[in-house]
């Protein structure tokens, strides 16, 4: 029986495809979503850190943190996380305003204010 052909460690650390495939898969929330989450959860008044329990999320599904999205095998490792830097400042970012459409386009310079003619505006001289 063969075993196939093995790779050698670090084999895919240049493949462009593989790369931008891992990144996605591990990528967090962002905050703007955690935002909508957070919103939702309080407008409907379900908390937003509630799960049925699942095999196959780590705990259970039962133990969320809900600033960061993400799901620990016991409570410890809750506990211990919200301790963590990462943590603090995650919390610190969702208490920011939540980014909007009005705001990127403020930014870009596409104002909705109307500004007075430049030249006169319609004065005739003489």
């Amino acid at each position: 029986m063969g075993g196939g052909y093995s790779r050698k460690p670090g084999a895919r650390s240049k493949i462009k495809k593989y790369k931008k495939k891992t990144w996605l898969c591990r990528r967090a929330k962002d905050t703007d979503q955690i935002q909508d989450e957070i919103e939702k959860a309080a407008s409907t008044g379900v908390p937003a850190n509630k799960f049925e329990y699942d095999d196959e999320l780590p705990g259970g599904g039962q133990f969320f943190c809900v600033e960061t999205g993400k799901h620990f095998a016991d409570a410890k490792a809750l506990a211990d996380h919200k301790k963590s830097r990462y943590y603090k400042r995650r919390c610190k970012e969702l208490k920011e305003e939540k980014y909007t459409q009005e705001a990127a386009e403020l930014a870009g310079g596409m104002t909705k204010e109307k500004l007075p003619p430049a030249h006169g505006g319609g004065k005739k001289g003489a």
